[in-house]
């Protein structure tokens, strides 16, 4: 499953990625108009996640040739939690945070040079996005991350980067 989010939902979108989950977000800059964002979901077969009810009124919403749900202005952790619920998601290893790509696990040799030193000598696992080329590792930071996804997925275990 696909999901496209709308500017006002850019946090929301990070998280299903986190989660690792396939999630766009329309950004600032793009063009955020109703009408693009049905096109973009339509064509690439995406949920569009949005707190805009002017969406309803869009004739292919309503015909159902685009799929949405409408996710309350609420804490993120309740946003993806609708989200997890509503369509069944499991979690899945993480995707790239900045680009949405998919992230490969990578030996620490290949990414000596784009880590800090510390960071190089203090951990062994690291994951490039095949996207834009970041670099993610397990740092300090993942435990608070693990741990939000463990709430809303209601399990505890530890899934890559």
């Amino acid at each position: 499953m696909k999901f496209l989010c709308d500017a006002m939902l850019g946090a929301l979108a990070k998280w299903l990625r986190a989660a690792g989950h396939d999630a766009r977000y329309a950004r600032e800059g793009t063009d955020v108009s109703d009408a693009h964002l049905v096109r973009v979901a339509m064509k690439e077969g995406r949920v569009l996640l949005t707190s805009d009810r002017g969406f309803l009124e869009r004739k292919a919403i309503r015909d159902g040739e685009a799929a949405l749900l409408l996710v309350p202005h609420a804490p993120v952790e309740k946003q993806l939690r609708l989200v997890v619920e509503r369509f069944g998601l499991e979690r899945r290893p993480s995707r790239c945070m900045e680009c949405n790509g998919e992230l490969e696990a990578v030996p620490s040799g290949a990414v000596l040079n784009l880590v800090p030193p510390k960071v190089a000598e203090a951990r062994e696992s690291f994951f490039r996005c095949e996207g834009c080329g970041r670099v993610f590792w397990y740092g300090s930071h993942w435990a608070r991350i693990g741990a939000r996804l463990d709430r809303v997925f209601g399990r505890s275990s530890k899934v890559g980067a």
